[in-house]
């Protein structure tokens, strides 16, 4: 192995070692360990990249509502999940996913309907 391979190596794995899922909160019952709050993922010195603009589709059923797309964290990476369409709920309005910066680690608060 060539020195500039072992440095590269070695940059790389440092990089990759402030990848950190930080559990939060209390665990479900016995079944496990503790996890973030419902409804919110804390992840450590990773902020989310910029959105990727998607093309929204025309609606495929009467009353669709367009959910945009996000970024979230799976398997201690951020993940694109792309938007769709979901069927509205009247008297209500969709709140979209987004990242928040708090005490130095990076919040995802998940979407949802709330009333308007």
């Amino acid at each position: 192995m060539s020195l500039r391979t072992l440095a590269l190596a070695a940059a790389c794995s440092a990089a990759l070692s402030a990848c950190v899922v930080a559990p939060v909160g209390r665990p479900y019952g016995a079944y496990g360990p503790a996890y973030a709050p419902a409804g919110e993922v804390v992840v450590t010195d990773v902020a989310p990249p910029a959105p990727y603009y998607e093309t929204v589709p025309a609606p495929p059923f009467v009353g669709a509502v367009w959910i945009n797309g996000y970024w979230g964290w799976h398997g201690g990476r951020h993940v694109w999940v792309g938007g769709h369409y979901d069927h509205g709920r009247p008297g209500y309005a969709w709140q979209p996913h987004r990242w928040t910066q708090r005490d130095g680690r990076w919040h995802l608060e998940e979407g949802h309907w709330a009333r308007r």
